[in-house]
């Protein structure tokens, strides 16, 4: 029996446990909810809190290129996510200080710190992400990965809503700051425990490969992106699925304002776009390990076009629980399926590079991309903004089924 054989069960669930505490930890400290409502009590401007989740997302993209040549040199990748996944843990606490000192530091100085630590957060998720996913792709065969991975997205997830619920009744039965401390407190101690369980993981060292000088830097990159043609159609499905997904972000709004949606029913839908991802992502990535996920990718890209058509053409609030269950379909798809095809390429001692290629290059267009939809809704009108989703999902579709061959367990071809 191989040593990852071994190891595998033991992996399974120290990863599972991850994964799911780190998701509990979230439920009290949203990048979708409860942080942009704190960063609300400090200011009335709608672009810092917009930007809440920007630095998350864009944190955790754009360093992954920049770590990838000393991941690559890594006997183990486990130590090295360890010791960066504290980048991600600590700011949390410092939230706490800061709901909690708040008042004393006065509001701008205060507001100043609560970004300056959501920066260190988003950036730390983004040191940790290369070396843990070259860490997955190692310990984990690739055959499993996608049920790994989504069983580990909803474990996460299904914890993240119970958080939230726990979240919201402190925030309801509280004043400030105790209410928003508490919340922070409670998160990194979910961190805490979450990182245990990753320390926890089993890795056997492995001797790095010889690494030339054309190995460390642009020309050792822009030649996998030269030689690899599936994965350069990869990564334009990956910056256009940005498109495909942009108008989730007003579904809400222009289902409260134009259609009367009620505070129940936005609880309602709410509940099944988190519970469908719950369901659907173990799913998904059973049916990528054993089908195809380049298949199961086009699913969710179907699921996309569907969910902005639907909210498009929409001639009643009730349409939207349709919406938002297609919308949480096309989010597992274009995540879990999307973050398991990414570790298929590539030799273990190119990983590391292909990962950074894959997330630091769609970074500029998650971050154009609320732009380019708040833009679209403020001049044309929010159904405009889910057509050009719609449009976008159409052309990812497109890519997928015309250029991007799956790779890996499915085929074993890895250039044109």
């Amino acid at each position: 029996m191989s040593e990852i054989q071994r190891d595998l069960k033991h992996n399974w669930i120290a990863n599972l446990l991850d994964g799911a505490f780190f998701g509990f930890a979230l439920g009290f400290a949203s990048f979708i909810t409860i942080l942009p409502l704190f960063v609300s009590t400090m200011t009335d401007s709608a672009i810092l809190i917009g930007l809440v989740p920007t630095i998350h997302n864009v944190g955790w993209q754009l360093p992954q290129l920049f770590l990838a040549n000393r991941v690559a040199r890594q006997r183990q990748y486990r130590s090295m996510t360890i010791w960066m996944s504290i980048h991600e843990r600590l700011p949390i606490l410092g939230l706490a200080a800061v709901a909690w000192w708040g008042k004393a530091m006065g509001v701008q100085t205060a507001l100043l710190i609560t970004f300056i630590l959501l920066i260190w957060q988003g950036l730390g998720s983004g040191f940790t992400a290369n070396p843990w996913q070259s860490m997955i792709a190692k310990i984990i065969p690739a055959e499993q990965r996608g049920t790994f991975l989504g069983a580990q997205s909803a474990s996460a997830n299904l914890l993240a809503s119970v958080g939230a619920v726990l979240a919201g009744m402190v925030l309801s039965s509280m004043t400030s700051p105790t209410d928003f401390a508490i919340c922070f407190l409670a998160a990194s101690f979910f961190m805490l425990i979450s990182w245990f369980f990753l320390a926890w993981t089993r890795e056997q060292d492995s001797p790095p490969p010889p690494a030339g000088p054309e190995q460390r830097g642009v020309r050792f990159w822009s030649g996998i992106l030269q030689r690899d043609v599936n994965f350069r159609w990869f990564l334009v499905v990956r910056m256009v699925s940005q498109l495909s997904v942009m108008g989730f972000a007003f579904y809400t709004v222009y289902a409260v304002r134009q259609l009367g949606l009620n505070e129940i029913g936005v609880g309602l839908v709410t509940g099944i776009y988190t519970g469908v991802q719950i369901i659907i992502n173990p799913i998904m990535g059973w049916m990528g390990d054993r089908w195809s996920r380049r298949n199961v990718l086009e699913l969710g890209i179907l699921a996309a076009i569907g969910s902005a058509l639907c909210a498009w053409w929409a001639p009643s609030a009730n349409w939207f629980y349709l919406v938002f269950l297609l919308a949480g379909i096309a989010n597992v798809s274009i995540w879990t399926v999307s973050l398991a095809m990414v570790l298929e390429f590539g030799e273990e001692n190119e990983r590391p590079a292909y990962i950074g290629l894959a997330n630091t290059l769609v970074a500029p267009m998650t971050i154009l991309t609320p732009f380019i939809g708040g833009w679209m809704a403020d001049s044309f009108g929010y159904p405009a903004a889910f057509i050009a989703s719609a449009l976008a999902g159409a052309g990812t579709e497109l890519v997928i089924h015309l250029k991007v061959r799956d790779q890996g367990i499915h085929h074993n071809e890895n250039n044109d």
